[in-house]
């Protein structure tokens, strides 16, 4: 796991100190380049996985992130690279009018306002919402929230995307556009969802989490899930 961008070794996470763990003795890599869904039945612990990546979780074990290990002499650097997709995007949503909002990450960087105002501009515009930049949040739908949610968390052209239930919101034209742009950025990254048909369009291979641990899917196949699943 030296080569990998995130390495889980030997994690264990619980919501509380004395509770039983979400998940016990994960261990997984993510080599640069690679997109890799995570599926697993709700409840299941597919974002409680992605949370713990970035320090938002505590856990047991090791984990890795560009070499380093994550703690909290690390915890800001690592954040500052990684791009991060919440399932509810207006827990990320942090700014009245969707281009500064988009705009954020660059800005913490330093990039002037001018360039970074144009590159957020850039970034809705590869995800077909250019046309909300000028407009307040609160007035946005939940699929519009979603999109500038994402688009925040590619505008900095991050090495690894953590991505939670990207296309859910989104119509078929929309998940087809988005699985096209994923797969055409040079990022690792780790998709948690339930849609097996934009898993196989952008990701290159699964895991699967069931009962607390992590296992290898052979393909993403519409028979991983049980038939009435997921739900």
């Amino acid at each position: 796991m030296s080569a990998s961008l995130l390495a889980f070794q030997g994690v264990t996470l619980r919501y509380q100190a004395d509770a039983p763990a979400v998940l016990e003795g994960i261990s997984l890599g993510l080599a640069p380049g690679e997109r890799v869904a995570l599926l697993g039945l709700n409840g299941s612990g597919k974002t409680t996985l992605l949370k713990a990546a970035v320090g938002l979780l505590p856990f047991e074990g090791r984990i890795q992130v560009f070499g380093e290990t994550l703690g909290h002499a690390t915890l800001e650097g690592i954040r500052s690279r990684v791009g991060y997709l919440f399932n509810q995007p207006e827990d990320q949503l942090l700014f009245p009018e969707v281009l500064d909002d988009v705009a954020f990450g660059l800005r913490r960087k330093g990039v002037p306002l001018a360039e970074a105002r144009d590159r957020a501009r850039a970034s809705l515009a590869a995800l077909g919402v250019e046309g909300l930049a000028g407009k307040e949040v609160h007035h946005l739908s939940h699929g519009q929230k979603q999109r500038v949610a994402l688009a925040g968390a590619l505008v900095t052209g991050p090495e690894l995307l953590l991505l939670d239930e990207p296309s859910a919101a989104l119509d078929p034209p929309g998940r087809e556009h988005l699985a096209a742009l994923l797969r055409q950025l040079g990022a690792a990254m780790l998709i948690a969802t339930h849609d097996l048909d934009f898993a196989r369009a952008c990701c290159t291979r699964a895991l699967l989490i069931r009962d607390g641990r992590i296992f290898p899917c052979a393909g993403i196949r519409a028979d991983v899930f049980e038939p009435d699943l997921p739900g």
